[in-house]
Order: C-alpha cells, then structure tokens, then sequence
C-alpha cells in the first residue's frame, strides 16, 4: 500500500507528472538544436580546413578518403532525419553524381546539414516519444536525435586525426 501512496506522490509531484515531461522534451529539443547548429559550425569549418587537393587523403587505404568521411556523415544524417524523424527524403541535384569535386562535397554537406536542421526544426516536442522501427531495434526519436549526433561525432573526430596527418592544426572546438 505504501508503495502505491508513493508511486502516486512521485508522479503528482514529481518528474514523472506530466507536464513536467513535457517542459522536459521541449527543453531536449531546445538544447538538441543549438547542439545541432553549433556541431554544423564546427564541421563544416573543419570540412573547409583541409585544401581542395588532399580531400582524397585516406590515412590507410581501408579507411574513407577526407571527402568520403564528409560524404557519410551527411548521408547518415538525412537517411536518419528523413526516414525516423521527418519522413521525407532528402533530395539534391548533386546525389545524381557518384563523384564529387571537393566543392561539390562541402556544397552536399551544407545541404545535408541544412535538411537535419529543417527536420529538428519542424519536431514537436510530443513527437519525441514516438517509437521507431530501427534496424537495431525500436528506438524512440529521441534516440534517433541522439544517434544522429553520436554518429557526426565519431566521424567528425576521424576528420580532426586526417587535418593533424596532413599537418594542418584544426579549429578550435567551440562544444555547446
């Protein structure tokens, strides 16, 4: 019986009451897109250190050449806003080529980056909890947000390595 009493005073009053949950999801959404816009700064500032000339620069042969790294992180991130968070798909003239300039990379980039912004932008904070049917198994999208953010990472830290193994001292890292 206790357990019950409790359980009822910790979600009146506690995180679990429901418009608590909801000023919680607003504020993650708030903060997952200042984080978003923040990470593109800093990518693309990243993507326009290394010269033109050495975007086919791969540190070993079976890692992704420098444009390669660009062109998987903009990629993922429309597949993952498109399909889980929008369902829309990202379209733009330049996904026809299986080649691209080095331009055309950071011009694809921009484009991707300014897709996944559009489609935080136009989440709602309730839409949050709606779970997906991902590969890895079901993920709400709030995860997808999250995932999106953890794969950019983990690429965009394999591009600082590629600036420092070609010489070139990246941008100072700006966080939040």
């Amino acid at each position: 019986m206790r357990i019950v009493f409790y359980t009822v005073l910790f979600f009146h009053f506690g995180m679990l009451h429901p418009n608590n949950l909801k000023a919680q999801d607003s504020l993650f959404l708030k903060e997952s897109i200042q984080k978003w816009q923040n990470a593109t700064a800093y990518t693309l500032e990243l993507a326009k250190s290394m010269p033109f000339e050495s975007y086919d620069f791969k540190p070993v042969e079976d890692e992704r050449s420098f444009s390669e790294q660009l062109e998987h992180i903009g990629e993922n991130m429309t597949w993952l806003a498109g399909t889980y968070l929008g369902g829309r798909k990202f379209e733009h003239p330049l996904l026809e080529k299986k080649v691209h300039t080095p331009e055309e990379t950071v011009e694809l980039l921009e484009a991707s980056f300014l897709f996944a912004q559009q489609t935080l932008d136009n989440l709602s904070p309730d839409s949050l909890n709606v779970v997906c049917d991902f590969f890895a198994g079901p993920m709400t999208r709030r995860q997808i947000i999250n995932l999106m953010h953890d794969h950019h990472t983990h690429h965009r830290g394999q591009l600082i390595v590629y600036l420092r193994l070609k010489g070139i001292k990246p941008p100072k890292y700006r966080g939040w």
